[in-house]
């Protein structure tokens, strides 16, 4: 697992990198929470949704948004980092000239940034979203939502009730050519405390069904 350095919009940006064997193997990019509340690549989700990706043959990236970890600059509310997340998956497409595709999974503020790439980066055929902040932010810009994907969210979620995210599942599931699986993890709250290993299995599922379609 190597730890990679590349230059991000505000300064240098801390990763960690896992090469795929293969030369055309598909890109994923997992990004962390809220940089102001303990979020870092290191977070349990975004380590786990990693190596999710990398035992499947993906090339992995995660890295630490601005003023995290060793990573240059400061928090942004989202902007800087979004632009954080644009240059990290240019820096893994450079190293990846031959791709055949690309994944974005991110969680809760993570998952917005991720869902915000995913309108401006075209290539991105598929993406994990783990209780995005239906609440707290606004995911208007998903119209149309371009690719399918997967939005994972605990029952008991205090912090991004359930019903937030089942209004922006409802408005992205009237959209024709995109399919969005939907799963809520009983019991879970929005940290999926004790409830890590169905939330992995619910994503490591969906991308195994996604991934024989695709072979």
């Amino acid at each position: 697992m190597p730890e990679v350095i590349f230059t991000g919009p505000a300064g240098r940006l801390e990763g960690r990198y896992h090469p795929a064997k293969q030369k055309n193997a598909p890109i994923a990019m997992v990004l962390h929470p809220h940089p102001q509340f303990h979020g870092t690549m290191n977070h349990q989700i975004i380590y786990q949704c990693y190596y999710a990706f990398a035992h499947r043959g993906f090339s992995v990236l995660r890295f630490n948004f601005r003023g995290v970890g060793r990573s240059q600059g400061s928090f942004d509310h989202g902007t800087g980092e979004l632009s954080d997340a644009a240059s990290a998956l240019d820096w893994a497409q450079t190293i990846n000239p031959e791709a055949r595709a690309c994944w974005v999974a991110g969680f809760s503020f993570g998952a917005w940034i991720g869902m915000q790439l995913l309108m401006r980066r075209p290539e991105v055929e598929g993406f994990i979203s783990i209780a995005p902040p239906a609440n707290l932010y606004d995911f208007s810009f998903l119209a149309p939502c371009p690719s399918s994907g997967l939005i994972v969210h605990g029952e008991k979620d205090a912090v991004v009730p359930p019903k937030d995210v089942n209004t922006l599942v409802e408005k992205l599931k009237t959209q024709k050519g995109i399919v969005i699986d939907q799963q809520i993890i009983p019991g879970a709250n929005h940290f999926f405390d004790g409830k890590l290993e169905p939330l992995m299995e619910t994503v490591t599922g969906y991308l195994d069904m996604r991934l024989a379609n695709v072979r």
